[in-house]
């Protein structure tokens, strides 16, 4: 099937890794690089916090504050001023990733960003309106990726139909949910790869070539 409109996810599509960033900042602030992703992967009150922040249920104060003492709870000697800045100051911009947006966008492919939100100033320094066409963010529409309705919210802002649109998350686990509800899914590693497979999936060829420039 071809497909004819792309989501795409921001941190770790549009930025450097958020998993390397997530393992920085615990590897400087909490004296194990794994702590911060292993608490928020399997720790249910640190689950809690992150799925209600994501969702626009708990404020960045919140958040800091609970998972400040999550990670003190584990051994952490950590302050919650500023938790969400320090976790995401290795984040840097991923420009081939961004060109290739531009590149879909100018030869008329309908884009759009799909992004589960941390903190307030997480796109800080991306002018969202006027790279996409459409910006649907977790922390706005009360519900967050891998929920089905926040991809059908994405689909019906690009126009498309689920099975229209191609999903490019860094997640594997939010692309085999985008896939259940029948759209194309890219898991982004780095540009050229996830310009390889929307030649594919878009029935293109001018996407790679811009992503390779």
């Amino acid at each position: 099937m071809t497909h004819r409109a792309v989501l795409f996810d921001f941190g770790g599509v549009l930025t450097s890794s958020v998993l390397d960033a997530f393992a920085g900042f615990g590897a400087a602030d909490c004296g194990d690089a794994g702590l911060p992703l292993r608490l928020l992967g399997s720790d249910p009150a640190s689950k809690r916090l992150l799925t209600e922040h994501e969702e626009g249920r708990l404020d960045d104060d919140g958040f800091e504050a609970g998972f400040a003492q999550r990670l003190r709870a584990h051994g952490a000697d950590v302050s919650a001023d500023g938790l969400i800045a320090r976790m995401q100051s290795r984040l840097v911009r991923d420009d081939r990733t961004v060109a290739l947006v531009a590149s879909l966008r100018a030869d008329g492919v309908p884009v759009g960003l799909l992004s589960n939100s941390l903190g307030r100033d997480c796109y800080a320094g991306f002018d969202l309106p006027a790279m996409f066409d459409a910006v649907t963010i977790s922390g706005q529409e009360g519900v967050r990726k891998p929920s089905r309705r926040l991809y059908e919210i994405g689909c019906e802002r690009l126009g498309a139909a689920p099975s229209e649109v191609v999903m490019v998350d860094d997640l594997a686990q939010n692309i085999v949910a985008a896939e259940r509800l029948g759209m194309g899914g890219v898991v982004h590693r780095r540009a050229s790869d996830t310009a390889e497979e929307l030649d594919r999936l878009l029935g293109r060829s001018s996407v790679r070539d811009a992503a390779l420039r």
